[in-house]
């Protein structure tokens, strides 16, 4: 990965609370597993952002060596990698994904 890709995949986390990098968009989710992750977001009534990989193969790539997680989506809180869609779907059902989403608003 170049550095500048790197730097740019840091910031767009950096920039947001909550970010999904994702299959689609939240309005349009493009595969099962990034539509969990926003169904999911949305019942929590989460505000997030979200990048679509498929417009842009160098973010595609890029985001699973900065991970350093194989798949998409991932779910980035509060400028931590959380996961991905199972990662997500296990914290909602314990409930520990609505106190990181709680501290990421609040903070």
């Amino acid at each position: 990965m170049t550095p500048e890709l790197q730097a740019r995949i840091q910031n767009l986390v950096d920039s947001n609370k909550i970010l999904v990098f994702m299959k689609g968009s939240k309005l349009m989710p493009q595969c099962g597993f990034s539509n969990n992750a926003v169904q999911i977001l949305n019942s929590l009534g989460a505000p997030y952002e979200t990048v679509d990989v498929l417009s842009d193969p160098d973010i595609r790539q890029g985001i699973k060596e900065f991970s350093n997680w194989p798949t998409i989506p991932q779910i980035y809180i509060n400028g931590e990698f959380v996961g991905g869609s199972d990662v997500l779907i296990e914290l909602y059902q314990q409930g520990e994904l609505q106190q990181l989403v709680e501290v990421a608003i609040a903070s």
